[in-house]
């Protein structure tokens, strides 16, 4: 008898000449349940999102085994949504795509068992999709005549990084953060103000009616590069809150947000715009979390219009995790075919960018 595996790449092969395809795909890297209905890689027939933000920001940030369990009581029911929504049956489903990593292990796992289990119920295939790739296909959904090659200026949570699109699925890291991501930095200084989780859309906001008046020491050692480095710039900041406190000096709040803010998004811009006359594209795309900043996006709009670049950012909904964007990079992972996953997939905490 044939097993499931043996099953599962012949009709792999056999979805590369499908006309139309139906991805459904499953996202639960942190604090977000999201199941999502992709056709053709591009059309969004339904991304259903179930956040634990509430729960999770009496803490002030996500913990890991509050996380896991809510993924548990929330997956079945957010899948059930997704089909209803994209008003489609489990018979209509032709694979499964499912984020194995990057994230935390016990969040990653209830998705990836599901996903094995839905895909070994239905007879379809399973595909192993990167939380980190999985960010820049959200522009995909976003704007259906986007075709690499092209500049992409990754700022999720816990990766900063640029690089090159050539194709679909295959990718040159052009540079990388040496220590903490933008994300990361966002989040570390917003705990120190004592704001509340997630900590960068608040950053975002007080930033707004501050001046960028505060200077903190640069880290010259990444100046000319495209690599980066945040550890600084979060050191000078929670260095400037103690002194001020020890002092018993007030702490404009505004001030300290846009001056941080000012510092990551021109280091972000900056390298943005150098990748992209390095490599001579004129495409930028922008993916992950961060990308949302206002700040951010009105500065790659300037520095895009200047330098005669496209710039395309994912619509705002698809910017932080959701599964929209694993199903898109899945529906590509197939027409590659490449990640085909068995019943031993597995989650991992870290996937490096290549």
């Amino acid at each position: 008898m044939i097993n499931y595996f043996e099953s599962a790449k012949i009709k792999f092969e056999q979805l590369k000449q499908k006309k139309d395809l139906i991805v459904l795909g499953i996202e639960t890297s942190c604090d977000e349940t999201s199941v999502s209905v992709v056709k053709n890689g591009r059309e969004l027939l339904s991304n259903i999102i179930a956040t634990q933000i509430e729960i999770h920001n009496q803490f002030g940030g996500v913990v890991p085994e509050v996380a896991s369990r809510n993924h548990i009581l929330m997956i079945d029911k957010v899948f059930k949504k997704a089909l209803e929504t994209a008003k489609i049956s489990l018979g209509d489903i032709d694979a499964v795509a499912v984020t194995y990593g990057a994230g935390l292990v016990g969040a990653l796992l209830v998705g990836v068992n599901f996903a094995k289990s839905l895909a070994y119920a239905l007879n379809v295939p399973c595909v192993a999709v990167s939380h980190v790739e999985g960010h820049i296909f959200a522009n995909f959904l976003t704007h259906k005549n986007l075709k690499p090659p092209f500049i992409c200026l990754m700022v999720s949570g816990g990766h900063t990084a640029i690089l090159k699109m050539k194709n679909y699925t295959e990718y040159k890291l052009l540079g990388s953060t040496a220590d903490d991501a933008a994300g990361e930095a966002f989040d570390k200084v917003a705990r120190v103000l004592g704001l509340p989780y997630p900590g960068g859309l608040y950053i975002d906001n007080l930033a707004k009616s501050g001046k960028a008046n505060i200077e903190f020491t640069k880290n010259k050692a990444f100046k000319d590069g495209l690599d980066f480095s945040f550890s600084g710039i979060k050191t000078a900041v929670i260095n400037y809150i103690n002194n001020k406190k020890m002092k018993n000096e007030p702490i404009i709040k505004e001030d300290v947000c846009a001056s941080f803010q000012k510092y990551v998004v021109e280091d972000l811009s900056d390298k943005a715009m150098k990748a992209c006359k390095f490599e001579a594209i004129k495409k930028l795309v922008v993916a992950g979390g961060v990308g949302a900043n206002s700040q951010l996006q009105c500065n790659l709009k300037e520095l895009c219009k200047q330098n005669d670049i496209s710039l395309f950012v994912p619509d705002l909904k698809l910017c932080t995790d959701n599964a929209g964007m694993i199903a898109s990079n899945g529906y590509y992972k197939i027409l590659a075919g490449e990640n085909l996953a068995n019943l031993n997939l597995t989650a991992k905490p870290t996937v490096s960018l290549k």
